[in-house]
């Protein structure tokens, strides 16, 4: 039997369960029955999925596959016509967005969301949660918000030694480059101290010089004792850094596995590549 579960598209049968030569399961996020409509285009379609604690995992799969919907519909920023979610055991089914990032499952975006005219250093002390000096009563009397104030730009500063980018702290995040926005965008989100951190294709449009860098963060976040839930078209990358893959087309898990089986797996090559460019080919 495959370490790898997999299954066809819509029509060609169910996928079967992992099997057991699969790591022990420790799911962080449970997927269940999650359904996306656009009009009559059925965009998500996920029956079941886990992704397992402490582990990078992986989200590939062609253009149009469903990854970023995904994505938005988990971390709150789009509402699924069916089906739920569970992490870390409490439902985030029907949560908005900010709630989900306060109880630790925070994502960066393809396109970063850094605000261009704020300094690199207020971008970070924007994702930090619970900032007592945004009440208004609060705000009035300056006591009782300037400690916590002190201790998120410390924090702030710390995370920007990190990510390489402290010397850049008071430049306006619109002159940084593409790469940089990135490592920004994810030492923001680690001002939230969330358990798990969902990013949207991190290395797209980033300098060769840079992806090194990106490659050791995503590590990092991993052996800091997070979670780690990515998408990425780039097979190097996800071959090279992590744990599981999971593979969708056409809205649906088609197969998950551990990389190496993952990259041989005949249902993952007709996915991207079409069969006739598959092992099962046959010569003419």
């Amino acid at each position: 039997m495959s370490e790898t579960t997999a299954k066809r598209p819509q029509g060609s049968g169910a996928r079967s369960r992992p099997d057991e030569t699969a790591p022990a399961s420790d799911p962080i996020l449970v997927v269940d029955n999650v359904r996306r409509m656009f009009g009559g285009l059925l965009a998500v379609n996920v029956e079941h999925l886990e992704v397992r604690r402490h582990t990078i995992t992986a989200l590939i799969g062609p253009n149009g596959a469903g990854k970023t919907t995904l994505f938005n519909l988990l971390s709150g920023f789009d509402k699924p016509d069916e089906g739920t979610w569970a992490f870390n055991g409490q439902t985030m089914t029907g949560l908005p967005a900010h709630r989900i990032a306060r109880r630790g499952m925070v994502r960066t975006f393809q396109l970063t969301k850094a605000l261009a005219r704020m300094t690199v250093l207020d971008n970070m002390l924007l994702g930090a949660p619970s900032q007592r000096g945004e009440r208004f009563v609060a705000a009035l009397w300056r006591p009782a918000w300037h400690g916590q104030e002190q201790d998120n730009e410390q924090r702030a500063l710390a995370l920007l030694e990190d990510f390489g980018l402290l010397a850049k702290k008071d430049d306006l995040a619109g002159s940084l480059s593409g790469g940089q926005r990135k490592l920004l965008e994810m030492a923001r989100a680690l001002m939230v101290d969330p358990a798990l951190v969902m990013l949207d294709e991190p290395m797209a449009g980033v300098n060769p010089a840079l992806v090194q860098s990106l490659l050791d963060h995503v590590r990092a976040l991993r052996d800091n004792g997070r979670t780690v839930l990515y998408v990425e078209h780039d097979m190097d990358v996800v071959m090279s850094i992590s744990d599981w893959v999971v593979c969708m087309a056409e809205g649906r898990v088609i197969a998950e596995g551990p990389p190496a089986s993952i990259g041989t797996n005949p249902v993952v090559i007709d996915a991207y590549l079409g069969r006739e460019h598959g092992p099962r080919a046959t010569a003419s």
